[in-house]
């Protein structure tokens, strides 16, 4: 029999270094303890199809915490468009913050989430630049299980106004870690999707997960445009939500 879920839907503004950051808190309806999720968006901030995915993974029981990724500049407050003026603005957003920053940002909400008394676990996922910001959430103790979706710069450091050095602190990670690339993503090609993997080994992470789906371009998730593939869309969140629950 299918049931239904509810979900309850907010605004709130987290404290951070530089300021408040606008988050969106999205989650079941009912009572009790959940897990938080930080919920990194790509480039174009909390679009309305972020919110979309944010959504369909609240509705397999976790409390999501979305917060934008530019939340102190000129692009606090805006979701871009998924056209060439948007592309350019949300890269021009990254390159406005630095590795530091972004850390600082995600202890922040961190916090935030640990202090709630409806939270229980902490998880983190994020797409594209969000996946390379939730696996630097990965190297957070307190965060016990990750999934990053097609996760740009891990290969070579590209994240903002420096380099990151992602890849060469992955021994710090405690956590449970999944990573889905597309086969036919061209910002994450085969040789660097070996170098990630070889890479993790090397940290000793040997029972981290890689999934590579066939034919998947990149931002297969993206609810909008031609890339978008639904059946690939359905078994990532599904794998993600067992992975994060620990299956």
């Amino acid at each position: 029999m299918w049931r239904g879920v509810k979900l309850l839907e907010d605004e709130v503004q987290v404290s951070g270094p530089d300021g408040d950051i606008r988050t969106i808190m999205i989650s079941p309806v009912g009572g009790g303890r959940r897990p938080g999720v930080l919920l990194y968006s790509d480039i174009f901030q909390l679009t309305e199809s972020t919110l979309r995915t944010a959504r369909r993974l609240a509705s397999h029981g976790f409390l999501v915490c979305a917060p934008e990724i530019y939340p102190h500049g000129e692009l606090a407050g805006v979701a871009l468009e998924f056209d060439d003026a948007g592309k350019q603005a949300g890269l021009a957003g990254a390159a406005s913050m630095t590795t530091a920053q972004f850390d600082a940002d995600r202890v922040a909400v961190l916090d935030y989430l640990q202090g709630r008394d409806d939270v229980s676990d902490l998880f983190a996922t994020g797409f594209c630049l969000g996946g390379h910001l939730a696996f630097r959430a990965a190297l957070d103790a307190r965060v016990s299980a990750t999934v990053c979706f097609y996760p740009t710069g891990l290969q070579d450091g590209a994240l903002g106004a420096d380099d990151a050095p992602s890849i060469s602190q992955s021994v710090d990670i405690a956590g449970r870690l999944m990573i889905v690339f597309g086969s036919q993503d061209p910002h994450v090609p085969p040789d660097a999707r070996l170098y990630v993997v070889s890479a993790l080994y090397a940290a000793g992470l040997t029972d981290a997960e890689l999934h590579v789906y066939a034919g998947g371009e990149h931002a297969f998730m993206r609810d909008v445009g031609a890339r978008h593939d639904p059946v690939l869309t359905d078994l990532a969140l599904a794998e993600a939500a067992t992975f994060l629950r620990g299956r």
